[in-house]
């Protein structure tokens, strides 16, 4: 397993369709392993495989006790509404605000080809659509509604760490 470098913001890749995966290989093993390793190692939530530069219908989200793979992953359904802050390994040091669906149940496949679905919510839900608009390319840049300056990130920071969060 290795650690893959993360596209930013400015490279094409990051804006292009990925393919479906459809060979269920040691190759797509190995960029999933390599992906779980480099959400890891840069303390990310969640990767997606155009973010380090395959074109494939992959996803990996960190749920702390697990990672999970999300390999072809389409929404089903989504309900409810959630407003929060957003971050992305390909968008360094710049954070928004989006409106996200609160719970959000996905259709996938496991790195063997078999498909399950996984429901997820507030964080996860989160999680789950921002990584699936990857996969179209697109960034949540294009669906903040307002992006912080560094100072107000800052403040809220130090504002949630003041009450626990």
């Amino acid at each position: 397993m290795a650690l893959r470098n993360i596209l930013t913001e400015g490279n094409s890749t990051l804006n292009k369709v990925c393919r479906p995966v459809t060979a269920f290989d040691e190759r797509l093993a190995t960029l999933i392993d390599d992906m779980k390793d480099t959400v890891v190692h840069a303390n990310g939530v969640g990767l997606a495989a155009p973010q380090v530069g395959v074109l494939r219908r992959v996803v990996v989200v960190d749920l702390g006790e697990e990672i999970i793979e999300l390999i072809n992953p389409r929404i089903l359904e989504q309900e409810g509404e959630q407003d929060g802050l957003e971050g992305c390994l390909s968008v360094p040091e710049r954070y928004g605000l989006v409106k996200r669906p609160r719970k959000v149940r996905v259709e996938a496949q496991d790195r063997h080809g078999d498909w399950y679905e996984y429901e997820g919510e507030d964080l996860i839900a989160r999680c789950f659509c921002h990584e699936l608009e990857h996969l179209d390319g697109h960034l949540y840049t294009e669906k903040a509604y307002r992006m912080l300056t560094e100072e107000e990130y800052e403040e809220l920071m130090n504002q949630n760490a003041e009450d626990g969060e």
